[in-house]
């Protein structure tokens, strides 16, 4: 029941990062002030979460008063790194998480971090930088400092989230919602109501973050906090894929190849044990 239980949950952060990466598209819908959206979004989030957790247990306890601290951190940070610097630089650099969680985890949850992980971690990381090779700028030391405190953010959101495995750590992430919300409310009043930016907001709010979410929390119940980030890493990639169906901006010869490593790293450390696993007991 436990093996089936994790497999389910690496399916569902695979179908979590795919929501994820449909930001990009959905965003490009909405003709809105980006801390707007944020808080647009994260209200009706938060009102998709409150209906399928129905009665909420908010214990406030330190463990979900700080993730959802660090929920709110991290969307917020990430929309403001990407007003201050690149898009590129803003997501490759949040996207350092897993390093994060990879020295956070053994003190903080005591789940060890293994030599496969760093592995995985550096190729994925070294794709991703070949990913955004041709967009990548030194550009505004203030948005890149910034980008790397949301990387920090989402990093210590997960840990936090997984050390409610025996709870229920969602709330952490409608509170972080609520908050997100409320903080950004007044920047919605002087936006544009047309249809095109309602039905951008819904759909960022619900298939985007709120389907996502209740995903992932479901999810971090069963893996450790370094699979939960390194496995949702293929979000990034995924996005610009969406864009150029949609939009037809075809992504670069170096994008190709880094996006190929990205998700040959995940793939790989997570398949090759299973199939050495399923090797051993044939023999």
């Amino acid at each position: 029941m436990g093996r089936l239980s994790r497999t389910r949950a690496v399916f569902y952060l695979i179908l979590t990062s795919v929501l994820w990466s449909l930001g990009g598209l959905l965003i490009k819908l909405v003709d809105w002030n980006p801390i707007a959206i944020a808080a647009g979004r994260s209200a009706i989030s938060a009102l998709l979460i409150l209906a399928y957790v129905k009665k909420p247990k908010f214990t406030w306890c330190k463990d979900q008063l700080l993730a959802a601290l660090f929920y709110f951190g991290t969307v917020t940070l990430f929309v403001t790194a990407n007003k201050l610097t690149t898009a590129a630089n803003a997501i490759l650099l949040q996207y350092g998480a897993p390093i994060y969680v990879a020295i956070f985890a053994p003190m903080i949850l005591k789940e060890k971090t293994r030599a496969v992980d760093w592995l995985a971690i550096s190729f994925a990381l070294f794709g991703m930088v070949l990913f955004f090779f041709d967009e990548l700028k030194i550009e505004n030391v203030v948005g890149i400092l910034v980008a790397i405190a949301s990387g920090v953010s989402f990093a210590l959101y997960i840990i936090f989230m997984r050390k409610q495995k025996d709870a229920s750590p969602i709330e952490s992430t409608l509170l972080g919602n609520i908050l997100t919300a409320l903080v950004g409310f007044v920047f919605i009043f002087n936006q544009s109501f047309e249809l095109r930016n309602i039905l951008g907001i819904v759909l960022l709010g619900t298939v985007q973050l709120g389907f996502s979410y209740i995903l992932y929390s479901i999810a971090i119940k069963y893996v450790e906090a370094l699979e939960a980030i390194l496995i949702p890493i293929i979000e990034p990639i995924l996005n610009p894929i969406w864009v150029f169906l949609a939009y037809g901006e075809r992504p670069g010869k170096w994008a190709l190849l880094g996006g190929t490593i990205v998700l040959l790293s995940v793939t790989l450390r997570y398949s090759l044990p299973l199939l050495m696993r399923n090797f051993r007991t044939a023999r």
